[in-house]
Order: C-alpha cells, then sequence, then structure tokens
C-alpha cells in the first residue's frame, strides 16, 4: 500500500540494516529502518506529518547539526551543502508525506529520528546527483546524524517544535481575550443577578462577568510564557546518555550556536547532560500549563451553556449563535455545540496531561524512553487547544448577545436584594424579610416600606441595581 502522495512505479531499490535487507520503492525518500517502523508501529494511525511544525523542528536541528560538524572539519563541505539545502526543503514542507512514521512507538523516538536521517539523507543524494539509496555518498546515520543521537536529536527537536506551538497558542489566546473583554465592554450595562451555588447571590453586571472571563484567559499568557522558558534548555552533544560520547567537546555550544541562527529561538546548552537526557520535567510543565488552561476554559464553556440555556425554561441571559440544528426529532432545538466541543477538547487535554505525568515518571535510568507518547500528547493538545479556541471566539463569543430585559426582570424579582439591606438593617431582619418574600410571594421592597423599616428615597437609592455593582459608601445614620 502506498503511504505518500508519490506515484509508485513498481521499482524498488534495495537498502540493509542488521536485521538483512528489504525492498523499498524508489520514490520513497525513507529507507529501511523507516520501513520496519511502518510494519512494527500501526499503534495511533497518527503519523508525524500530522504534526509539521515537528518536521520543522527535525529538519532544523539536522541543519544546526552539520554546521557545526562542518565547522569541526567532520564534514566535507559539498556534503554540508546537500544537507542544508535538504533540510531546508523539509522545513518548507515539500517532504511531509515521507514523514510516515506512528507518532506513538517503541525505541524513545529511533525511528522518528531516522525517518528524518532518511529523508534528508536520500534527498541530499539526489542534490549531490547521486540516487536514492547509495548512502556511501550521504549515509542517514553517518553523515546527517554525525555527532547525535537519537537521543538527544529527537528531543532537541520536540523542545523546538513545542516552543512554537505554544507561541501560536498564546497568538490564539490573546485573540479569544480580546473578544470577551470586547463583549464586556459591550454589556457593561446590562444589570443582571449574580449566583453562587447556583442560588441567587447579589446583582452584578453582565459586563463583569464577560471582563472576568478575559482576566482570567489573561493569566494563562504568563504561565504559558513562563513553562515555555524551560524548553530552551537542550542537550546537543550529549549523544547516548550525556556523557557526550561520539561528539566532538566544543561541538555542543558550536550546534546551540547554529541552533539559535536557524531557529531563532534561545536555545542553550544544558548545565548537565546527563540531567538532560534523562530528565522530562520540562515536557509535564508545559502540558500541566495546558491542562490549567483548558480547566478554564472548560468552566467558562459551562457558563455560556447555563446563561443561554432555555430559551422559555432556563435562565436565558445570553443568547449563543445558532450554529445548526439541534435534534432530529424536536423542531427548532438550537444546542450550545460550539461551548459543548470545547468541553470535549478540554476533557482530552486533561486526560493527555496525566499521560505526559505517567510517562515522565515512567523514565529509568540515563533515558526515559516513554517521551513519544509525551511529544504526541503534547503537539494533540496544542492543535486541540488552538482550534478550539479559534473556533469558540469565532463561531461563539464575537455573536453572542444579552436579553437585557430578562436579566433586568430576575434581579428585581431576586431575593438576593436583601443583602444591600443587610448593612443598615442587620442580618436578623434581613433574613426576616428574605424569608416572609419567600413565603408570601411579596417584594422585598413594598415589605420595606409597609413595615416602615426605611424611607422610600433611602430604599430607592440603595436598591438601585447599579448602586450594587461595586463598592459604596455606607448611608449615614
Amino acid at each position: 500500500m502506498n503511504i505518500t502522495k508519490a506515484s509508485l512505479s513498481g521499482l524498488t531499490r534495495d537498502e540493509h540494516d542488521l536485521l538483512g535487507s528489504k525492498q523499498v520503492p524508489v520514490e520513497y525518500y525513507f529507507g529501511v529502518h523507516t520501513m520496519r517502523a511502518l510494519e512494527n508501529f500501526n499503534i495511533s494511525r497518527v503519523r508525524l506529518c500530522s504534526f509539521p511544525e515537528f518536521i520543522r523542528a527535525l529538519a532544523e536541528v539536522k541543519e544546526a547539526a552539520a554546521l557545526a560538524n562542518r565547522d569541526l572539519g567532520l564534514l566535507d563541505k559539498n556534503i554540508v551543502e546537500a544537507i542544508v539545502k535538504a533540510c531546508g526543503e523539509v522545513k518548507n514542507g515539500e517532504f511531509d508525506d515521507h514523514f510516515v512514521v506512528d507518532m506513538i512507538q517503541g525505541g524513545a523516538g529511533t525511528s522518528t529520528n531516522m525517518n528524518a536521517n532518511e529523508v534528508i539523507a536520500n534527498r541530499a543524494l539526489e542534490i549531490l546527483g547521486h540516487k536514492k539509496g547509495e548512502y556511501r555518498f550521504c549515509h542517514p546515520n553517518n553523515h546527517v546524524n554525525l555527532s547525535q543521537s537519537t537521543n538527544d536529536a529527537y528531543p532537541t527537536s520536540i523542545k523546538v517544535a513545542t516552543i512554537r506551538s505554544i507561541q501560536n497558542l498564546v497568538a490564539a489566546l490573546k485573540k479569544l481575550i480580546a473578544a470577551f473583554a470586547a463583549k464586556g465592554i459591550e454589556f457593561a450595562d446590562v444589570i443582571k443577578m449574580g449566583r453562587t451555588q447556583m442560588q441567587d447571590a447579589v446583582p452584578m453586571t453582565l459586563g463583569q462577568e464577560f471582563e472576568a472571563y478575559a482576566a482570567n484567559l489573561s493569566e494563562e499568557i504568563e504561565r504559558l510564557e513562563q513553562n515555555m522558558k524551560l524548553l530552551y534548555e537542550q542537550n546537543m552533544g550529549a549523544t547516548a546518555i550525556g556523557t557526550g560520547i561520539n561528539a566532538d567537546p566544543d561541538y555542543p555550544e558550536l550546534c546551540a550556536k547554529y541552533l539559535r541562527e536557524v531557529t531563532g529561538l534561545p536555545m542553550v546548552v544544558s548545565i548537565n547532560m546527563i540531567e538532560a537526557t534523562n530528565d522530562t520535567g520540562s515536557f509535564v510543565m508545559n502540558s500541566s500549563a495546558m491542562k490549567r488552561l483548558a480547566v478554564k476554559l472548560s468552566k467558562i464553556c459551562n457558563d455560556l451553556r447555563l446563561l443561554s440555556s432555555g430559551p422559555r425554561c432556563g435562565l436565558h441571559e445570553i443568547n449563543l449563535p445558532a450554529m445548526q440544528p439541534g435534534s432530529s426529532i424536536m423542531p427548532g432545538k438550537v444546542n450550545p455545540v460550539i461551548p459543548e466541543v470545547v468541553n470535549q477538547v478540554a476533557f482530552r487535554v486533561i486526560g493527555n496531561d496525566l499521560t505526559v505525568t505517567f510517562a515522565a515518571e515512567a523514565g529509568q535510568l540515563e533515558l526515559n524512553v516513554m517521551e513519544p507518547i509525551i511529544v504526541h500528547s503534547l503537539f494533540e493538545n496544542v492543535d486541540m487547544l488552538i482550534n478550539a479556541i479559534n473556533t469558540l471566539r469565532e463561531k461563539c463569543v464575537v455573536g453572542i448577545t444579552a436579553n437585557k430585559d430578562v436579566c433586568r426582570a430576575m434581579v428585581y424579582n431576586s431575593i438576593g436584594l436583601v443583602t444591600a439591606l443587610n448593612p443598615y438593617l442587620g442580618y436578623e431582619t434581613s433574613t426576616m424579610l428574605a424569608q416572609e418574600a419567600l413565603a408570601t410571594g411579596k417584594g422585598l421592597y413594598d415589605m420595606v416600606l409597609a413595615k416602615k423599616l426605611m424611607s422610600k428615597d433611602e430604599l430607592d437609592n440603595l436598591l438601585r441595581p447599579e448602586n450594587m455593582v461595586k463598592p459604596r459608601k455606607r448611608m449615614k445614620e
């Protein structure tokens, strides 16, 4: 079965590894190691090409390594130029469909690393004027993977890709925050009842409610950016376990220099390479930040669903944009489908965070072999969060409208108004008024006047909803 967009002629080339030989279609840029991975890891059916940012990062790491090896005199200039050009084409997405390995794999990411090595080597061979598979001129291991192992190139690529993905997430989140803030301004004069424990509390404005959503999410930008900085530390030159075997002493700093130039990110060499090779704490922290954001998004979407419930038998304080018919049996029903889908994304992100936690804990001795499930979870979370945030903003928040009359009527009919009387009449008297109002159905306003507890002017000023949505000086006796 053809797994790329390449048209197959039926011709193959013979490639071999320590397990023997395998026929690879001549059109494929990957080789024998990737072919074996395809046979062994049909797990999630989510392939590397599902995450172009990861492919780009893999190519950037290989390019930086080649340039460092050139400066150290370890790679021929012509081979380096071919590798760098091939990496440039990979970064541009020209070979995405040749990155075919399943995201979830055994081997601590070796299949991913070799998929990149083989694609880059075979494209470099073409640039040098040779055929794919003529590895004596440019070899996936001897040249593209020189001074590296999977255990430094793979996690470094993950970090570069995760940084960029989180930057995209922050950009999307800022737009959603701006949309909530704009609604806060639009609804600034809409008086409504605030609620605690699903019971009437005290008045507020709908604008205050939406401003709070904006403020709530704004906190997450700082958390995401703060944790993202942990990813700047990388271990290129650590090779297998962090001792630097098979790497020149000057290679780590030189590679970091080119990594900064190639990526535009402030990547630095880890202080302790052994620690950096076996530790996945930075991934745990970034996953946790995504989980926290997901929890907040889900809570806000719960609120939007409640506030829009009805239209006749719910709160019906706001209207969400109608996106599609809501039932195959109930005519006229429209459901809050956008908040619902964001809720579900949040559940998945929370679950993936637990997966990252278990995978990080499962590391043993000098390596954590569970990094593939960590990277799959991280990239899935970022992609889903970006899509969910954009969908929530575009298809829901910007189109929300307020039912002003419904909101105001609830305020005037609410027993919660008695809270404003408490400082002047005392808790016991206010409680008595609330109980009597509930029992008789009478309005608080009429009851206070009938009992001559306050004058009409005092009461009018005190119970004006607009006076109860912010702090104010108490009336003097």
